[in-house]
């Protein structure tokens, strides 16, 4: 179980999947009874735009060992359910059989131990490289990493690519805030948000009971006194001023800097655009270089890719990070995903915003192939598409998109399908809270929808 980025287990990794691409390594997997050859590392599709793509939260998908811990699936339930890897890997000849060509999993990553509201998601990561045990058949660390690996195994020999979802913008509730009042897990606060840099209020990082310690305000004993719980992992980021520190945003428009700043209600916000280049940061320049807080997550990511073999990340909250970093993540992502072999890694962001916001992050005008994160989901059909699949609207506007798109992007787009490698097209996801397929919704309108959906 690594616990830095500088860890020898860390690069040994790394260099493993680097020789397996280097020497055609082939693994069999059984599948339906019957084994099943497949190249290791699994090779990236040609074009991606080939693949529609199946996405499920794990903790809420299928559990074969035990029945579900809250109510019924479709009642409101705020902790978690006990889905797990082995479930997912159950359903996989379900998805198959369906036609989908590539699977989305929720975040895998470990989630904050004590169980907060809502932490069930798996978007509150307290460690960067280990995956969450509790989505194990039997609770544990070393289950949980080869259960994974059988489902991404498996899900290569039936023909599924694997996205896995991440976040680099925030990690889970690792600390709280001391403020006037006293020690809080939220606040908001122009006055601290707008202050200058060095003024941010002081915190005290939380332990694994999920209890902020009074005796680690600011600053964390060494990592051998740390349990796996404690706090935020890797060590590389246990560092107070590599987190905004500035309580929860203010809004959800990009500012002058051109993204949005402050906590995503208790989930800290991390400073990805973190400079190193001034003077006094000698010693964490040498270590990291002059971006530290992006070179430790561009190297946890990677070692992901290389300890999973999965072919591509949607990646949470985009609009809320610094674009430059953005751009230099989906970069690093796929060049060291070249180095293992995968020649067509995927990444597209969650930029809840419209076509303008959405260029400022993805890439897309840029003026060759390789530039930034390769695409984004496509939320400007998205605020269309429901209301014409309910009747509610006409079809125009569908067109209306298409149209807007070619005029915006006329110096990159010759149709609205060669838009289709900058956008991934959606009916609504799990952020909506009632989904289009409701009891109560007409199957007509389903029908409609999905038609829409796979012929755009």
């Amino acid at each position: 179980m690594p616990t830095s980025i500088l860890d020898p287990t860390f690069a040994a990794t790394i260099a493993a999947r680097q020789h397996e691409r280097r020497s055609g390594t082939t693994r069999t997997v059984v599948v339906d009874g019957q084994s099943r050859m497949i190249p290791v590392p699994f090779p990236s599709p040609g074009d991606w735009r080939d693949c529609w793509v199946y996405f499920l939260l794990v903790d809420r998908f299928n559990n074969p060992s035990s029945p579900p811990r809250g109510p019924a699936w479709n009642r409101r339930f705020e902790f978690r359910h006990g889905g797990t890897f082995e479930g997912v890997q159950q359903q996989l000849g379900y998805l198959e059989r369906l036609g989908a060509k590539a699977i989305w999993l929720s975040p895998v990553l470990k989630n904050s131990k004590p169980a907060f509201t809502y932490n069930y998601h798996g978007y509150e990561t307290q460690d960067f490289l280990n995956v969450d045990e509790r989505f194990a058949s039997d609770g544990t660390r070393a289950t949980a990493e080869r259960e994974l690996t059988e489902l991404v195994d498996e899900a290569h020999a039936r023909g599924l690519y694997v996205i896995f979802d991440i976040v680099l913008n925030h990690a889970g509730r690792v600390f709280d805030y001391v403020r006037p009042q006293g020690v809080v897990a939220i606040f908001s606060d122009a006055g601290v948000m707008n202050a200058p840099l060095g003024q941010e209020p002081p915190i005290q990082w939380l332990n694994g009971f999920g209890f902020p310690r009074a005796d680690w305000q600011q600053t964390l004993p060494p990592p051998a006194q740390l349990s796996a719980d404690d706090a935020v992992w890797p060590v590389d980021l246990q560092r107070a001023e590599f987190f905004r520190r500035r309580g929860e945003k203010r809004g959800d428009k990009p500012d002058a800097r051109g993204f949005v700043r402050g906590d995503f209600g208790d989930m800290r916000q991390i400073v990805v655009e973190y400079d190193a280049s001034v003077a006094g940061q000698e010693a964490l320049r040498a270590q990291y270089g002059i971006r530290p807080v992006l070179s430790i997550l561009i190297r946890a990511y990677s070692y992901l890719v290389a300890r999973y073999d999965i072919d591509g990340y949607r990646i949470d909250t985009v609009k809320y990070v610094d674009p430059d970093a953005v751009e230099t993540f989906g970069n690093a992502m796929r060049e060291f995903a070249l180095s293992i072999g995968k020649t067509n890694f995927f990444t597209f962001g969650e930029v809840y915003d419209d076509e303008k916001t959405i260029a400022a992050f993805t890439g897309r005008n840029g003026s060759g192939e390789g530039f930034g994160v390769d695409a984004a989901l496509d939320f400007p059909l998205f605020f269309k598409l429901p209301p014409v699949a309910k009747g509610l609207a006409d079809v125009a506007t569908i067109r209306g998109v298409f149209q807007d798109r070619k005029a915006a992007e006329k110096d990159l787009l010759s149709s609205h399908g060669e838009a289709g490698r900058f956008f991934v097209s959606f009916l609504d996801n799990h952020d909506q809270h009632e989904r289009i397929q409701h009891p109560n919704t007409p199957r007509d309108q389903v029908t409609t929808a999905l038609a829409l959906l796979f012929t755009l």
